[in-house]
């Protein structure tokens, strides 16, 4: 079959709507195949976010297939793995979402080097945020924003890239072996949420009609009344761009948390040790070293039982309301006095929507040692409490 061949390398992307990769390929070239590696360098670090990622690539497959395509699965580095699948198909391109940790950094330039040796040519797409990381900076100087009420700002004046639908037909080369989807695995949150994009957008589609409630509602902690999103924006089952049109009033409380996590990712593709060392300039670090206080925090067995509350919904959910983040991390870092690093990595462990930059951007923001402006703010779990679970329904609901 004649006719020209890309690749569309998916890593947090996992989705077939508003995808500017995909669109681009099966746009500009006959062929496309959509790749995804499972890479054992990212294994092993969650189990529910392993369960998680196995049932969004199933729900990725079906999609795919839908439109004629398919999902082709591979295991090993990443770069290796695409470089030999474009030989096999006779590829002359590489599309891939742009992302901004330290690995996927190195990874995009360990890719970029290999698609020259190899004469195939790489582009790079938006897709992650709703603004990319370093299409505003601040006018007095500087990399990027460090305080979110001015980037908030400069975030609301950017025009947004129109949003793409999802491809009407892909086209797979012939005999290309697609690979086994791997065997689901159990998970650690007895009560986890699903992975996949046709679950996000039944998700997004029954919380929107709340939406004008979102004020009043996502600090409650017994109403639940947050988007519970956070896991298919993570993944990118859903495009947040997308979410924020679906959402309208790009002044409003909902598309503001959407800008916090903008606000992340443009802070760690500026500081990519973000989730090791302290991003606000001479903070100062005197942590306590106590394992039987992190382990009683870690297991929810504090005495304190906002925290306890919090922390037990974390092991059954792999998931907490925000509210609740706040209360626990603020409590291990300033009334325990424990290092946030530890926090985060136990967050790490189970969340479902954990990653580098709204994970480590958020802890530090707690800990005093991030982008606050106040680091000295803490949250009084028996007050938080009193406002937040006044009758004390989240508290039963999980140490009943």
């Amino acid at each position: 079959m004649s006719g020209r061949t890309a690749i569309v390398l998916f890593t947090r992307d996992l989705r077939v709507h508003d995808h500017p990769a995909l669109a681009a390929a099966c746009a500009a070239f006959d062929r496309v195949v959509p790749l995804y590696v499972l890479d054992p360098a990212l294994a092993g670090r969650s189990p529910n976010r392993t369960r998680f990622l196995h049932q969004s690539l199933a729900d990725l497959r079906a999609a795919l297939r839908d439109r004629g395509g398919d999902l082709v699965l591979r295991h090993g580095d990443p770069v290796a793995e695409t470089i030999r699948l474009a030989g096999e198909v006779g590829a002359e391109g590489v599309g891939l979402s742009a992302d901004v940790s330290r690995y996927a950094r190195r990874r995009e330039r360990r890719l970029r080097a290999e698609c020259e040796r190899h004469r195939l040519h790489l582009r790079l797409f938006p897709g992650l945020t709703i603004v990319e990381p370093g299409a505003v900076r601040p006018t007095g100087g500087g990399d990027h924003y460090r305080v979110f009420g001015p980037y908030h700002r400069a975030w609301l004046g950017v025009a947004r890239r129109a949003e793409l639908a999802a491809p009407a037909r892909i086209t797979l080369p012939d005999r290309v072996p697609v690979g086994r989807l791997p065997a689901l695995p159990p998970g650690e949150s007895p009560h986890a949420a699903p992975g996949g994009e046709s679950v996000a957008r039944r998700r997004l589609d029954e919380w929107l009609p709340t939406l004008d409630r979102y004020d009043d509602l996502h600090d409650d902690l017994a109403g639940d009344g947050t988007s519970r999103l956070s896991p298919y924006l993570r993944f990118g089952c859903l495009s947040p761009l997308a979410v924020a049109n679906r959402a309208g009033d790009p002044g409003g409380p909902f598309v503001r948390q959407l800008c916090w996590r903008d606000f992340f990712y443009q802070a760690t593709a500026a500081f990519p040790d973000i989730n090791h060392r302290a991003y606000r300039r001479g903070a100062t670090e005197a942590w306590r070293d106590d394992p039987d206080a992190l382990a009683a925090w870690t297991e929810g067995r504090t005495g304190v039982p906002i925290v306890d509350a919090g922390m037990r919904q974390l092991r059954a959910e792999g998931w907490m309301h925000n509210r609740a983040r706040l209360i626990t991390a603020s409590y291990l870092t300033k009334q325990l006095g424990l290092d946030w690093r530890a926090g985060l990595a136990v967050f790490d462990r189970w969340l479902l929507d954990g990653d580098v930059a709204n994970n480590a951007g958020n802890w530090q923001w707690v800990a005093g040692t991030g982008s606050d402006t106040k680091p000295y703010r803490r949250f009084n779990p028996y007050r938080q409490a009193e406002r937040y679970d006044p009758d004390g329904e989240y508290v039963r609901r999980w140490t009943g």
